[in-house]
């Protein structure tokens, strides 16, 4: 492969762009390369500007779960924009949108529409102190909730593949008011309600956490969040920005059988469009303005054309649930592929990291923590991604962010990666 039309791109985008990229880990610093520029993506591949053709597991992050550029996504998406782009008024299709996510997540009695999980999030967060009158959040180390002030602290995704634990830029004053747990680890968050009792708003949480790789709660982890914010009268997040309708149908709440008061939603709830939601109780969301008084406000939430790409996603997940038993049968084997040659594998249903731990290839440790995930050997790990990428196969690029399958992945093209998987493993 070569990769001469990017190289120039990327020349080009570094005078204009900060590093030459409009997030942090695309930039491909962690494995030491430059990034290629895509052109186009159909189905399970991604093509480049010079011509590469790369079997695509990152699926933008998350959305792609049918795969890309799905037809009648794109045909909802082309009829829509006809119409126009945006009004900044309502539409009949935020209605349906809004119905769907409650056929899918009962517990989101009332939504909200914003246009970026991190505006989820930080909205979320915003309504959950404007209903307890409390200042306090507990988040854990390693969980990624979008790159608001208060919430980038010991975050994970970007900010650990940058080795930078939080962002400059960022108030004291906001840092102040989140506390961090250790995920998995009840002890830290039982200490941290009990040194701020009667201040904490909610927890917030990743219900399996995807940016310090994939990390599932151990048994009775979320149960335990369940009960102990509503013991202590504040109340839990389930940030499913990733997780969300990816897992199941109906997310997390489904997957694990732990209901949240609040849920914040991104990625497969757009369709691959610029689309995200928080929503919950209807006691809880009746605080946001015009009912209440805690204000949020966005001239692109609810887009017509993101919204469209939305509701058709929506629609062919709930048509065909054997989608879900495809994703995850075809993980499991991508997973087995990756402990035949001695790495340490978390997943969950569709979602999986490989860790390349420091004894690795020797044996295999747990990942159960922002800690655990520290110890990672990127250096094999980059030996790892540039080798697959010479083989046309493009995982993330970077030790702590997910494998996703979709349902372009064919259990021939599953076999084509276990084989390379194999070959390619067995060398470092």
């Amino acid at each position: 492969m070569h990769w001469d039309k990017s190289e120039e791109l990327f020349a080009k985008a570094q005078e204009r762009i900060p590093g030459g990229v409009n997030s942090p880990v695309r930039a491909f610093r962690a494995v030491g390369r430059h990034p290629f520029f895509v052109e186009r993506a159909q189905g399970p591949w991604l093509y480049d500007a010079d011509g590469n053709r790369y079997l695509d597991y990152v699926c933008s992050w998350g959305p792609g779960i049918l795969g890309h550029a799905h037809p009648r996504v794109i045909e909802a998406v082309q009829k829509v924009s006809a119409d126009g782009l945006t009004f900044g008024a309502p539409t009949a299709k935020e209605v349906e949108l809004a119905e769907l996510i409650n056929t899918c997540v009962p517990d989101v009695e009332m939504v909200r529409l914003v246009s970026s999980g991190t505006e989820a999030v930080m909205s979320a967060v915003r309504v959950a102190r404007g209903f307890t009158g409390r200042e306090k959040i507990v988040k854990f180390a390693g969980n990624y909730h979008g790159h608001s002030d208060g919430l980038l602290v010991k975050a994970g995704s970007g900010l650990m593949t940058q080795s930078v634990p939080d962002s400059a830029g960022v108030p004291a004053g906001y840092a102040a008011s989140t506390l961090t747990a250790v995920y998995n680890d009840e002890e830290s968050v039982r200490a941290l309600f009990e040194e701020n009792s009667g201040q904490v708003a909610a927890v917030v949480v990743e219900p399996v956490a995807a940016n310090m790789g994939v990390v599932p709660p151990k048994k009775g982890f979320l149960e335990f969040l369940r009960r102990i914010t509503k013991e202590q009268g504040a109340l839990l997040i389930f940030d499913e920005v990733i997780t969300g309708f990816r897992l199941a149908l109906g997310g997390a709440s489904q997957y694990t059988g732990v209901h949240a008061d609040l849920y914040t939603f991104g990625k497969i709830v757009g369709g691959g469009m610029p689309l995200a939601a928080y929503g919950g109780r209807r006691d809880i969301m009746s605080c946001v303005a015009p009912l209440g008084t805690v204000y949020q406000a966005g001239t692109l939430s609810g887009n017509p054309v993101a919204v469209a790409a939305g509701i058709e996603t929506l629609k062919i997940l709930m048509e065909d649930k054997g989608i879900y038993e495809r994703i995850d049968r075809r993980a499991r084997a991508l997973a087995e592929a990756f402990r035949s040659a001695g790495l340490t594998v978390n997943r969950a249903g569709s979602l999986l990291s490989a860790f390349f731990m420091p004894d690795f290839p020797e044996k295999e440790d747990r990942v159960e923590n922002y800690e655990d995930a520290c110890r990672c050997n990127t250096e094999a790990f980059a030996a790892y991604f540039n080798k697959m990428l010479e083989e046309g196969i493009y995982v993330a690029p970077s030790q702590f962010e997910a494998i996703f399958v979709s349902d372009a992945h064919t259990d021939e093209l599953i076999e084509r990666t276990c084989e390379a998987l194999r070959e390619v493993l067995f060398t470092l």
